[in-house]
């Protein structure tokens, strides 16, 4: 699939902003299954100073520095991606979860391309969140010797069955422990919350974030500008599949419906924009995303 996606960040202030910085990491990764053949970020009004580099997680940032006043500041992302299907070999074929657990004794052992498995299965900023009910969740699909695949497809089915999507439950800042206990959330959330669920049994777990394509109710117009950023789980499931992305959103293995952005320990390290701002008084957030498929693209 090819997709064509525009991204548009708009903030307005009460006040005149002095002076503001910003982070921006919305540049869709190249892997083996997606090749990201442009992508370009422009800030209005125009930045003072612009700069752009890879961070310890191979995620691509920009930075801009605005260094003349304004009330409004709009943030455009472009970026034409192709993604290619994910297949996976048979789910019960798929090597026991407990051969990848993160034993201490086994730390050391582990290479420099390797250490990241380390880091994804410790606490993260956002995600510090441990007791016994966890445990008990996650070990009802997470029985002994079963396959990862299959465990994985399991507590898929369970998210769908137990949590439910709300958009007024919670915000960027709720705790993955208050999420556990309401059952109620958005992807932000179901993915945090995941993630604590497999670092519980120290198997390594990533945040993903990017975008997720859409489809309107039968016989309705896709609407503009009504697409949203997702975010979903990875998990590293041994050597012969590598880390193996899932969607508890949507309870799905994820394919070329997903757009890749970034990925690290939680939303912490990945936020679409952030920054410093002097002088703004209250202000206002609006966002706009548009993910085209290739046959809107074409028409």
């Amino acid at each position: 699939m090819k997709y064509r996606i525009t991204h548009i960040t708009e903030y307005r202030f009460q006040e005149d902003v002095s002076l503001g910085m910003n982070c921006v990491c919305l540049t869709p990764r190249v892997t083996p299954w997606q090749n990201c053949s442009y992508s370009r970020i422009v800030p209005t009004p125009q930045a003072t100073l612009s700069d752009r580099r890879i961070d310890y997680f191979g995620n691509t940032l920009n930075y801009f520095s605005f260094e003349r006043g304004y009330r409004t500041l709009e943030i455009r992302s472009s970026s034409r991606v192709t993604v290619r299907p994910r297949t996976l070999e048979s789910l019960d074929s798929s090597v026991s979860w407990e051969t990848l657990v993160i034993k201490p004794e086994t730390v050391n052992q582990l290479n420099g391309s390797q250490s990241d498995r380390v880091e994804m299965a410790l606490y993260s900023p956002l995600i510090d969140f441990d007791d016994e009910s966890l445990r008990d969740y996650i070990q009802v699909s997470f029985v002994t010797g079963q396959p990862i695949l299959l465990c994985l497809q399991d507590i898929l089915k369970r998210f769908k069955a137990d949590f439910d999507f709300d958009s007024t439950a919670t915000t960027v800042n709720t705790p993955v422990s208050e999420v556990f206990e309401k059952k109620r959330g958005v992807c932000q959330d179901f993915a945090h919350t995941l993630i604590a669920l497999l670092r519980v049994l120290k198997l390594p777990t990533r945040y993903v974030s990017g975008y997720i394509r859409t489809y309107p109710p039968e016989g309705k117009p896709r609407l503009r500008g009504t697409d949203a950023s997702h975010a979903w789980v990875s998990v590293y499931c041994g050597e012969l599949l590598g880390w193996v992305d899932i969607d508890p959103t949507n309870n799905c293995f994820v394919s070329d419906d997903h757009v890749t952005v970034a990925w690290g320990r939680d939303y912490s390290d990945i936020a679409p924009v952030k920054g410093v701002i002097i002088g703004s008084g209250l202000h206002s957030l609006h966002v706009s995303v548009d993910m085209d498929p290739e046959e809107v693209i074409a028409e």
